[in-house]
């Protein structure tokens, strides 16, 4: 699987390595990506998503089916 985050998108970037010279050499930065599981009270099962630790606070702040519904009306989850 891709190194995607599930509810928000979140993907690798590309940028540039900088030396002391100005030489410029191209890489990637990576989303900070988790494997963790979730418990849905209202469909009464645990899922397991990798999602971004930004997202975790997103989470936190308002809740996993409120994430689940914003993932779901952005297109990010079928």
């Amino acid at each position: 699987m891709s190194r995607v985050c599930e509810l928000t998108g979140k993907k690798a970037m590309v940028g540039n390595n900088v030396s002391h010279a100005m030489n410029k050499t191209k890489r990637k930065f990576d989303a900070n990506l988790i494997k963790k599981r979730f418990y849905i009270p209202e469909e009464d099962k645990w899922v397991t998503l990798k999602v971004a630790t930004s997202t975790l606070k997103t989470i936190n702040k308002i809740g996993i089916s409120a994430a689940l519904k914003q993932a779901k009306a952005k297109g990010f989850i079928k």
